[in-house]
């Protein structure tokens, strides 16, 4: 029965050891398997779509001068109305346009007012804002500004070179499926790198969806490009997947 006891001790001592030595591969099978280095790749996917402006909007400065408050009131009332017949002329209605600001200046009250003429004295300041969504009507109307001149209308050095500007405002209906566009092409773009690696593109490790940019639809330098009716909308989505055996 001794033989016997020490006998069953000593088997059970061995299962323990093994079992314990096979613990202890797994534990450290387990640690070598999490050092190895995580594969990633990022890539960019990019969605454009060609757009007209919606809105439009035209700020018109024009001026007169007069040898008193009165005679300078007088004249740019004048040119006020010469300004309303040709917004009418050109379709506009009269909630499309607003008088944004008068200013008055009166030239003698200046540190070098010697030499001043007395017609000049006063000069008045109208600036008006047309604010439209029909912007090929807008566009019509900024290319026949000159009949204005013809009639005495003086505007100011920069207002009359600066014309309208144009803007887009329908881009939250197109983002859903441009965001989608571009999510696919950067998955393409995964996926071309991953068969190039001899891997495949697992899920998703981070995202960044990307600014949306209103841009001209021809750049042209020393253009401002809000003086385009055709624009582009663009973004670009920034996507990393984990790569995968």
């Amino acid at each position: 029965m001794g033989f016997f006891k020490s006998l069953t001790l000593l088997v059970g001592a061995v299962i323990l050891s093994a079992g314990v030595a096979a613990s202890g591969w797994f534990v450290a099978d387990g640690l070598i398997t999490s050092r190895e280095p995580v594969r990633i790749v990022t890539v960019k996917g990019l969605s454009e779509r060609a757009v007209k402006a919606d809105l439009g909007f035209w700020p018109i400065q024009f001026t007169s001068a007069g040898a008193n408050l009165e005679q300078a009131r007088i004249r740019l009332e004048e040119s006020e109305k010469s300004v309303l017949v040709f917004l009418q002329k050109h379709g506009f209605k009269a909630d499309e346009v607003s008088v944004q600001n008068i200013m008055v200046r009166d030239k003698a009250a200046g540190y070098s007012n010697n030499n001043i003429e007395g017609e000049f004295r006063f000069i008045l300041t109208q600036d008006m804002l047309i604010t439209s969504s029909d912007v090929d009507k807008m566009s019509i109307a900024a290319r026949s500004i000159s009949e204005l001149l013809r009639v005495g209308v003086v505007f100011s050095a920069d207002a009359y070179s600066a014309g309208p500007s144009y803007v887009f405002t329908g881009i939250s209906d197109l983002k859903g499926e441009m965001l989608s566009e571009a999510t696919g092409r950067a998955r393409e773009a995964a996926q071309k790198f991953a068969i190039e690696s001899q891997s495949n593109v697992g899920n998703i490790k981070s995202a960044n969806q990307g600014v949306f940019q209103i841009l001209p639809a021809v750049n042209i330098p020393n253009e401002r490009s809000d003086k385009q009716i055709d624009k582009k909308v663009r973004v670009v989505s920034s996507i990393t997947y984990f790569l995968i055996d």
